[in-house]
């Protein structure tokens, strides 16, 4: 029996088309880690918080192979990296100011998975690795209705996609809302160490609410 892959099962949320779209996102459960600061400084707190959320992920992944069992588990493939972003005091996001970037970095959960599952995890990988897993959380996420759109493309090209993104939300009767726990989200579906910059696939997501 193959894995269950959440890309292939909820198309809609990780493969939409190249032109915007307005989605309704459900709840959803989340491991996460918070930081804020240039994603792509070497050894930063970024890189970090990707090796804490990986390393989380597959322990809940193999524990089928341990003693400790989940009830309800089934074998997936390990969703993909997802990132929310935002800079304080503006509703957009400024790419040249990437220093100012605060962000939580997500990596979805099996509806199987709950907090104290989540607790285990992090438990077990402490004294595994011996590392500190203190930053990793559980987080519930509901994120209601976006417009969202696949970014074919380097990161730093994204605001002609977005423009698009804004451009069609207005023509539908809606416009962004970044505020609050609102976010920019961005879904990675191309692993950037393998992957020429042209080609990177990134789901980009905003918030929307009706004119």
């Amino acid at each position: 029996m193959a894995s269950f892959d959440f890309k292939k099962e909820y198309k809609e949320f990780y493969l939409p088309p190249k032109k915007p779209q307005i989605v309704e996102v459900p709840v959803m459960d989340f491991i996460a880690v918070r930081g804020e600061g240039n994603p792509n400084e070497e050894e930063g707190d970024y890189k970090i918080a990707i090796g804490l959320l990986y390393t989380i992920a597959y322990t809940i992944k193999m524990s089928k192979l341990g003693k400790h069992k989940i009830e309800g588990y089934f074998d997936y493939v390990v969703p993909p990296l997802e990132g929310f972003w935002w800079q304080e005091g503006r509703t957009n996001i400024d790419y040249a100011q990437k220093e100012n970037f605060k962000w939580i970095s997500l990596i979805r959960l099996p509806d199987f998975v709950s907090k104290e599952e989540l607790n285990w995890a992090v438990k077990e990988a402490t004294e595994k690795k011996r590392m500190d897993f203190s930053k990793v959380e559980f987080l519930t996420y509901e994120e209601g209705v976006c417009v969202q759109c696949m970014h074919i493309g380097p990161y730093d090209h994204e605001p002609e996609t977005i423009y698009e993104m804004e451009r069609f939300a207005e023509e539908q009767g809606y416009r962004i809302d970044l505020a609050g726990e609102r976010y920019h989200h961005e879904i990675y579906l191309s692993d950037v160490r393998k992957c020429k910059p042209e080609n990177l696939k990134t789901v980009i997501r905003q918030p929307i609410r009706l004119l």
